[in-house]
């Protein structure tokens, strides 16, 4: 038996039988996660075969983690998978102003790709690392379309399939598409504008590749149509999405209740919030993952457990735009299944737990109808509920073996206490030590699988500045970068050429 950390390489899995061990694990018993003081995982080829107390088989390896705690892999079911650009909104205001929305005048000169093929499949790589980084081990990606010529291309997926596969990370992928999208006519209005076949034409596509790509790389790749909002989705696309998802057997994720314009869009398309709409048309099933719900009313939330939808609760990217769920604790009283996401950079699950819990007792106005293992639970069995995945989520025999490993022992979460409520009110992925997905070594001690974080770190700078230089060029009256994006404070000094 081979006992330590020697000959555990990322990107592979540990030959033979593994047991795990650390001061804690998360255990599944009864239905509900358990705390195992110095418990034991044992698995092989991609299974968790044992957890609990003093294994009684052989085992091939013994690794001890130490003060850490063993955990199920966290889910992110709106994982970013781009260079962020809503962090550019974060002090410059209003959107309309800022290249968050396509004024009329970019329109008519004809939108574009603003990044190369190349440029978008090192971004998925790139963001897919930085999950993993954070302990997430299964993901269903996000990005903007601010930036694209209309949708996302089948080409950038298979890159992302091949990504996934390399890095080993369990997704869900499908490139999203619309029938619409929001053009600014004059300051502050913004108007829908449809163009139903090309969105048809994209479902069609995401259909496809879902039906090529599908279980991929051993079963880490799978299928999520992604009609990118409800806003700019027509009746008929969301009808067809729906049918397709039942034929295909997979979940589609769609966008609404999450903001002012889009409440007030649908308003005056439909006569209702997207929540009752979708409900008039019999489009609201287990079938159904929606992000964000921060601005759903009491109707739209009953309307959402009646009919078994999951929502994602992204509480950084949200809070940071001004707006919460209403309430974590009043969803979960209704019995609506909850989920997680990041949807922002730093794609960081254990921040998002922690704002998850400030933002829901604000919103609760009390301490004590939220706590650390509800957020817990909605980064885990949540996700795994939302996908109907049975086998993620929690660590049992039978599971998959997604795993992550969080260190107890930083000295910024000294002293610590109950172990998950350490690691939530730790608030960071910094503290992710290991992370295995299907009993594969995905991250070890910061390390992926033949990626380079640090060199991708400075690709992604370089990229990124590349994009915020066209931002003239799609923003209203076309202001140069600096009036866009303004520092915080003045800045002086510099090397003169």
């Amino acid at each position: 038996m081979t006992q330590g950390f020697d000959g555990l390489v990322p990107g592979r899995r540990p030959e033979g039988r593994t047991l795990i061990t650390a001061s804690w694990v998360v255990g599944y018993k009864d239905g509900g996660h358990r705390l195992l003081k110095k418990g034991e995982v044992v698995f092989e080829n991609g299974e968790v075969l044992f957890v609990g107390h003093g294994f009684p088989g052989e085992v091939d390896r013994r690794i001890d983690f130490g003060n850490a705690l063993i955990s199920p892999g966290l889910i992110d079911l709106d994982a970013l998978s781009d260079l962020d650009t809503t962090i550019l909104g974060i002090d410059n205001h209003p959107g309309w102003a800022k290249g968050r929305v396509w004024p009329r005048s970019y329109v008519e000169a004809g939108p574009y790709e603003m990044y190369t093929q190349a440029e978008l499949a090192f971004q998925k790589r790139f963001a897919f690392g930085q999950l993993l980084l954070n302990g997430i081990t299964t993901a269903a990606p996000i990005a903007s379309l601010f930036y694209r010529e209309w949708g996302e291309t089948v080409a950038e997926f298979d890159a992302a399939a091949e990504a996934a596969g390399d890095l080993g990370l369990r997704v869900y992928l499908g490139p999203a598409y619309r029938s619409g999208g929001m053009v600014l006519e004059e300051p502050g209005r913004m108007v829908p504008v449809f163009d139903e076949e090309r969105g048809f034409q994209g479902l069609k596509n995401a259909i496809a590749y879902i039906e090529r790509q599908n279980g991929r790389h051993g079963d880490l790749v799978r299928g999520m149509l992604a009609p990118d909002r409800v806003e700019t989705s027509t009746l008929a696309l969301l009808q067809r999405t729906d049918a397709a998802a039942r034929d295909l057997g997979c979940k589609f994720r769609l966008h609404m209740a999450q903001g002012a314009m889009e409440v007030d869009t649908v308003r005056a398309l439909h006569g209702s919030t997207a929540p009752v709409w979708l409900a008039k048309h019999g489009l609201l099933s287990d079938r159904l993952i929606a992000p964000h719900a921060t601005n759903a009313t009491d109707e739209d939330l009953g309307l959402y457990a009646e009919n078994g939808v999951s929502i994602v609760h992204c509480p950084l990217v949200s809070g940071r735009g001004g707006s919460i769920l209403r309430s974590f604790s009043t969803c979960r009283a209704r019995g609506i299944n909850i989920a997680m996401g990041t949807d922002t950079t730093p794609p960081d699950m254990l921040m998002n737990l922690l704002t998850g819990l400030i933002t829901g007792r604000v919103a609760d106005a009390a301490p004590d109808r939220l706590r650390c293992a509800d957020l817990f639970d909605a980064a885990t069995v949540g996700g795994a509920k939302a996908l109907g995945r049975a086998d993620l989520g929690h660590l049992s025999p039978g599971a998959r073996a997604d795993i992550a490993v969080f260190s107890l022992d930083d000295t910024a979460m000294a002293p610590s206490i109950d172990p998950i409520t350490t690691i939530v009110t730790g608030g960071s992925g910094k503290i992710t030590r290991a992370v295995f997905v299907d009993g594969r070594l995905s991250m070890f001690d910061r390390k992926l699988a033949g990626f380079d974080m640090d060199e991708a770190r400075r690709q992604a700078q370089a990229q990124y500045d590349g994009l915020v230089a066209k931002y003239p060029e799609r923003s209203f009256n076309h202001p140069p970068v600096a009036e866009i994006f303004p520092p915080s404070y003045p800045v002086e000094g510099g090397v003169n050429g």
